[in-house]
């Protein structure tokens, strides 16, 4: 850990952000050159005023450093540098690049890196397409990147576990301050799978304002940046745009032209964001990187499984947006009892997903493909 001081010594110099720190490190060669450092080479680095210059010069290590350190050491994380090999490499790209990252778990070392993000209030449709999506890219050795917030990256993060993939989690806050709460379990899977990172203390709360900063990781350290479901004035969309500046490619999954979710990914796709209606449309573009993927660009379309009368029934009222049992039921008039089991069978069959609420609807993708197949078998 004495190797890793100077930086937060460094860091913790009144005036020092990271676009300046990144200047002196460049110029110096290390933090610790740049502590010993002279008032007139300082002052030949643009940025650096007299007043700073000295401070630098005068400055301290405080107390609160070495207990951080100690903290890191004792939970098991691990920081990484912008000079250490395990540094993701994209981010060295980016005009602020953080100076170092707490890390939990392991980032991957090689591979394609895809951050997803969107809503946090995301729909069914959205956390359903988001899990499908972020699955089929884990199975082509995707790194998938995101935010751990609620809805779409948490779906994200689940999806790519589910597929046995590794998942990237960049956090808002530090590693000690769990947000939200409830991804407490989420946070230890992620790190299993890969690795949970954060520019900020052990002990940093989630501050609104560290959320944008967040995101300029989110994209600096990916090939390509997905957006599902954003209203207009979705963070989503902070971390697109900050993904074009970075000259990095931009997607964006269609949804209901009449949901106000919807506004912020069509007005990407208007804009010139690639549409993304399976991993194939994102893979397409990468196959310099990841050239083994280019046989999936477009999904296999899987036979359509029998259907009875009964089950039919309910396939044809379903639609990708959730409807509750109770609503479903009584369009039907179909007794609970009965309705339940039917759904179980299209569980079972992988046409319906139920969401919490006992809520139901289409599986992603799965509708247009199987009632084609219907039409076709009965004509």
């Amino acid at each position: 850990m004495d190797s890793l001081r100077p930086w937060f010594a460094l860091k913790s110099v009144p005036g020092v952000g990271n676009l300046l720190f990144r200047r002196l490190v460049e110029q110096f060669g290390s933090p610790e050159a740049v502590l010993c450092a002279d008032g007139p080479a300082l002052q030949a680095v643009q940025g650096v005023t007299t007043r700073l210059a000295a401070s630098i010069q005068r400055h301290r290590v405080p107390n609160a450093v070495d207990r951080e350190l100690d903290a890191v050491h004792q939970k098991g994380y691990t920081i990484v540098t912008q000079t250490d090999t395990g540094y993701p490499p994209l981010l060295h790209q980016i005009p602020d690049p953080p100076p170092f990252l707490y890390v939990y778990g392991s980032l991957p070392a090689t591979g394609l890196n895809i951050a997803v993000v969107g809503s946090r209030n995301a729909t069914d449709y959205g956390i359903s397409t988001t899990r499908q999506l972020c699955m089929d890219l884990a199975r082509q050795q995707v790194n998938i990147v995101s935010g751990m917030a609620r809805g779409v990256d948490t779906a994200a993060h689940s999806g790519a576990i589910a597929a046995g993939g590794c998942t990237v989690s960049v956090l808002g806050t530090g590693l000690d301050q769990i947000y939200p709460r409830e991804n407490a379990r989420l946070f230890h899977q992620i790190a299993e799978n890969g690795a949970v990172i954060t520019e900020f203390s052990l002990d940093t709360g989630p501050d609104a304002h560290h959320f944008p900063a967040r995101n300029r990781i989110i994209s600096g350290m990916c090939h390509g940046t997905v957006v599902v479901e954003a209203t207009g004035r979705s963070g989503s969309l902070i971390t697109a745009r900050l993904a074009a500046e970075q000259n990095r490619e931009v997607f964006a999954v269609p949804g209901n032209i009449h949901s106000f979710k919807s506004v912020g990914t069509h007005t990407l796709i208007k804009a010139g964001a690639k549409l993304v209606v399976h991993a194939g449309d994102v893979l397409d573009e990468f196959e310099h990187i990841q050239p083994h993927a280019q046989h999936v660009s477009k999904p296999p379309k899987p036979a359509a499984p029998a259907l009875t009368d009964d089950e039919a029934m309910v396939f044809d009222s379903l639609e990708a947006d959730s409807v509750h049992i109770d609503d479903l039921a009584r369009r039907l008039t179909l007794s609970s009892g009965r309705l339940s089991g039917l759904l179980l069978q299209l569980e079972l069959k992988g046409l319906v997903v139920q969401s919490p609420g006992k809520r139901f609807c289409l599986t992603p993708g799965i509708d247009r493909q199987h009632k084609h197949n219907q039409e076709v078998s009965s004509e």
